[in-house]
């Protein structure tokens, strides 16, 4: 298949898949014929699927993949190589779509294949990161000199430390999936073709628990990693962040407590047998 070829297969369908799983949204990049590289479009589609999924009431958690065997490969460089994403586009858009979007909501990568480049950057995007065995990641950029400019000079440091992010930006150098988990790249290790389905199962426990809590505890380690201006502000911004929640979803939370839910890891039990409660 030629290039021209590949670009009208890429024109003539979905460049995202948007699909529903109870309430779990999948955003899969659907140009497996790249390696699911992104390209203009794509990040445009890829950045709305996010925002629609941050509107949508019904769904809680988001699991992002790459169709076809590879997580995604970075961003196109045959379009840079004619077009440079040298400007800032709309609100939350990055040359990778979503990258400097905020979601309210946790996003759970599962990373099969290739994640380099700025595929990387999307999944250092993610909350979580589900990485098969035989994955592959890295700043594969470093050898073309194209810079990361989708926050993964941001994120790398705050996930594994400046030490091990300055191996991986200034080497180039491929990291698969046994040292993407002792390193905390990585928050899951799975068995190669298997990474979407782990990752949705994961996403599914964390939809099971209280919501508002569970946004705010993380929308408060977030705010402070990257914006906190000193301890004493990300501890204000904690206090404030989490007062609410308390009527809205711990004083319920105390009860079923009370009650005997949600001891020793039980969280959803049969309201049947605890009639007090709703569950």
């Amino acid at each position: 298949m030629t290039s021209s070829n590949i670009e009208n297969v890429s024109e003539n369908r979905d460049l995202v898949l948007v699909d529903h799983i109870g309430e779990i949204t999948t955003i899969g990049i659907n140009r497996p014929e790249k390696r699911n590289c992104i390209n203009t479009p794509a990040a445009t589609a890829l950045l709305q699927a996010f925002q629609d999924f941050d509107k949508d009431e019904s769904s809680k958690v988001a699991v992002l993949y790459g169709v076809g065997g590879n997580f995604c490969a970075g961003y196109d460089l045959e379009e840079v190589s004619k077009k440079p994403p040298v400007h800032l586009s709309s609100y939350g858009q990055g040359p990778m779509g979503p990258s400097r979007y905020e979601t309210s909501k946790p996003v759970i990568a599962a990373v099969e294949g290739f994640a380099v480049a700025g595929g990387l950057e999307l999944a250092l995007w993610c909350d979580l990161r589900v990485v098969e065995e035989t994955a592959v990641m890295g700043v594969f950029c470093r050898r073309f000199g194209v810079p990361l400019i989708d926050g993964g000079t941001v994120r790398l440091p705050a996930i594994v430390g400046l030490g091990r992010a300055m191996d991986l930006i200034l080497t180039g150098r491929p990291i698969k999936g046994s040292e993407a988990l002792d390193w905390g790249l990585a928050n899951r290790l799975v068995a190669c073709g298997t990474a979407v389905g782990q990752a949705v199962n994961l996403a599914q426990s964390l939809v099971k628990f209280p919501q508002e809590c569970l946004r705010a505890d993380r929308q408060s380690a977030l705010y402070a990693t990257f914006s906190a201006s000193s301890m004493q502000d990300a501890l204000r911004y904690e206090h404030e962040n989490g007062i609410p929640v308390i009527m809205k979803e711990s004083v319920h939370g105390a009860q079923k407590f009370v009650d005997g839910i949600g001891r020793h890891g039980k969280f959803h039990l049969d309201a049947k047998l605890h009639p007090k409660s709703k569950i």
